[in-house]
């Protein structure tokens, strides 16, 4: 892919987010917030009837998304916020957009508009990244 501003970046998909893997996330996480596991606790705080994906989850699709999009590329920055949370069984797509590129000795500065979207319901998470990539990958 040439690198250019204006760019959209290939999206990352996922069909469903599991609320199997929420159970594996509150593991590795070490987040016991019942809202990740038990429906009835998001029920309870009003946030409707299906577990909440945790935000570092979120996150890292749209990691997934700038890696598929930059192999070579190390991510410098990233600067994101949560808008909505993502429920169990919900598709999601993360994307982005080149809004600058600066080449400098040996690599090239990219800078991304990047978000998560929620399929029903539009945007969960919109924010910035800033990846260095090697010169000629």
């Amino acid at each position: 892919m040439t690198i250019a501003a204006g760019n959209v970046l290939p999206p990352f998909r996922v069909e469903c987010v599991s609320s199997e893997a929420m159970k594996a996330w509150a593991g590795f996480l070490r987040d016991p917030n019942p809202i990740h596991l038990d429906p009835r606790a998001v029920k309870s705080k009003g946030l409707g009837d299906r577990v909440i994906n945790q935000g570092p989850a979120n996150l890292a699709y749209v990691i997934n998304m700038l890696q598929r999009a930059f192999p070579a590329a190390v991510i410098r920055t990233i600067d994101i916020r949560y808008v909505d949370n993502v429920f169990g069984g919900e598709a999601v797509e993360a994307s982005g957009k080149v809004t600058e590129v600066i080449e400098s000795a040996g690599e090239i500065n990219v800078t991304c508009e990047v978000w998560l979207r929620a399929e029903a319901r539009g945007a969960v998470i919109s924010g910035t990244a800033m990846l260095s990539v090697p010169a000629g990958a």
